[in-house]
């Protein structure tokens, strides 16, 4: 019996190339295109969640007031909501939200999970199931579609509404317009 001698490859490390400015390019791309939707969601979602926080812990009602009083409107909404005989209007709307919240949610996923079942099964009347649940997703779009083509139609949109109120140098034909279509 003969034995025959490995060795195991020796692994050297890689020689650091330097990265083109083209390579980098290639990868800030994604970050140089992202950063503005970004930029703006961080903006004008949670900094308006911040400040509404922030607001929630001053004097405020219809405008908005600076001084800071600390958890009091929180403290005035509990005793109101959780402490009150009979129970508040806002106690009556939070448990009807969580009743509703939850049998939505519930008969939704339920309902889902048999459809797509349905559907990935081959049963008797897939022809007839299939439009059935496909044809409302697309008849929003259609409606939607006909309703903005109505609103933009010279002859019976916008442009005419504003010709029956007396603006008659209002014009709004791009939508049939050659030039502009």
């Amino acid at each position: 019996m003969s034995t025959v001698a490995t060795t195991d490859p020796v692994l050297t490390p890689r020689q650091a190339t330097p990265i083109s400015l083209r390579g980098r390019l290639q990868d800030a791309l994604p970050k140089i295109v992202l950063a503005p939707s970004f930029v703006i969601t961080l903006i004008f979602v949670y900094g308006f969640i911040v400040w509404t926080a922030y607001l929630s812990f001053t004097n405020s009602k219809t405008f908005p007031s600076y001084a800071l009083t600390g958890p009091r409107a929180y403290q005035r909404l509990w005793r109101w909501t959780f402490e009150s005989d009979p129970p508040s209007s806002w106690y009556t709307s939070i448990t009807n939200m969580a009743i509703f919240g939850f049998l939505y949610v519930g008969i939704c996923l339920a309902l889902g999970l048999l459809l797509a079942i349905l559907l990935d099964q081959k049963i008797r009347g897939e022809g007839l199931l299939r439009p059935i649940f496909l044809y409302p997703m697309a008849l929003s779009f259609i409606v939607t579609g006909v309703a903005w083509k109505w609103f933009l139609d010279p002859g019976l949109g916008l442009e005419q509404t504003l010709h029956h109120f007396g603006w008659t140098s209002f014009h709004f034909d791009w939508i049939k317009n050659k030039d502009f279509v």
